[in-house]
């Protein structure tokens, strides 16, 4: 008897743009972010700033969700395709922007928003051999070695007890390096972003919402053609991308074996100049200590005069 082949699901990014932003979805992405974070998560709204208006290179390249938990925490959720070399740089980038479009100029520092970075990479980022990384702040004592802490009033002030709880966190899932069974119910989660497949046998929190909502049949036809135009964005972002990135190591090799040629051809040139200015010095050396015995000096003493072997006159 013959597997079925699983239900084709549309994949999580799209999901983000147009069925995760519906308040009957919230409880796919509560499922995943509660899975990731390690506890329980409740959105209350979506939220819009300048940092996920859609543009045309959006569509293909990247896709920002904002929303709000029940602690009043902000939550950037993005998934990446595309290589960028500062990535690092773009989601501190971000997340500072985000804490300055939600602050007011007459509000103290400690009303500061929290922002958590939830990063999913299809891409290869830094060097590594983990697929989920976790980034937070700390302060280190440089002779003690101890670790900063909170006091009692400044854990009142912010409501918070650990001083990294204050500042912006990174995940950076590397969807690349995922190549094992899903063994956790996190893991479930970055098997379907990674296989687009969603087994009967998984358990994560959302997980099974995602299977029902995320099926291309249960789209509507417009909704089926919309999907189908984004993933031939993608195909064609990612194809520039790779021909771009191809032709320029083989435009950059061809302009390192014409440069080495001609180093060659130039070192090559400086070395027989060389080579012949010293073995014409040596002919005349040579030549010197032969006129010098044929008009009755000794070998020893021509040779001594002229700076060059005895053996030389006598052969």
């Amino acid at each position: 008897m013959s597997t079925p082949s699983p239900r084709k699901l549309i994949t999580f990014d799209w999901a983000m743009k147009r069925l995760l932003r519906s308040k009957a979805n919230f409880e796919i992405l509560e499922g995943f972010l509660s899975e990731l974070l390690g506890e329980d998560i409740r959105i209350l709204e979506i939220l819009e700033s300048a940092s996920n208006k859609e543009s045309k290179r959006d569509k293909s390249n990247r896709v920002d969700l904002k929303v709000k938990n029940s602690k009043g925490e902000l939550v950037i959720i993005e998934v990446q395709f595309d290589r960028e070399l500062d990535y690092l740089q773009r989601i501190l980038y971000g997340t500072s922007r985000v804490i300055t479009e939600h602050q007011k100029e007459s509000q103290a520092y400690a009303t500061l928003v929290k922002v958590i970075s939830v990063n999913i990479l299809y891409f290869e980022l830094g060097h590594g051999t983990d697929y989920i990384y976790h980034g937070t702040t700390t302060f280190t004592g440089i002779h003690d070695h101890d670790k900063l802490e909170l006091d009692l009033r400044q854990q009142k002030l912010y409501g918070k007890i650990q001083i990294h709880n204050i500042y912006p966190e990174y995940y950076l899932i590397r969807i690349n390096n995922f190549n094992r069974l899903a063994t956790t119910s996190l893991d479930e989660w970055i098997y379907f972003f990674k296989n687009e497949e969603i087994k009967d046998e998984f358990k994560a929190k959302g997980i099974q919402k995602a299977k029902e909502s995320f099926s291309l049949l249960s789209l509507s036809e417009e909704e089926q053609l919309a999907y189908a135009r984004y993933q031939d964005n993608l195909r064609y972002e990612a194809s520039m991308v790779e021909s771009n990135y191809g032709l320029g190591r083989m435009e950059g090799k061809e302009e390192g074996i014409e440069i080495g040629i001609d180093m060659g051809i130039e070192i090559g040139i400086e070395k027989g100049i060389d080579m012949g200015i010293e073995k014409g010095i040596d002919i005349g050396k040579l030549d010197i200590a032969k006129r010098l015995v044929k008009h009755g000096m000794s070998i020893e003493e021509a040779a001594a005069i002229s700076g060059i072997n005895a053996a030389l006159l006598s052969s």
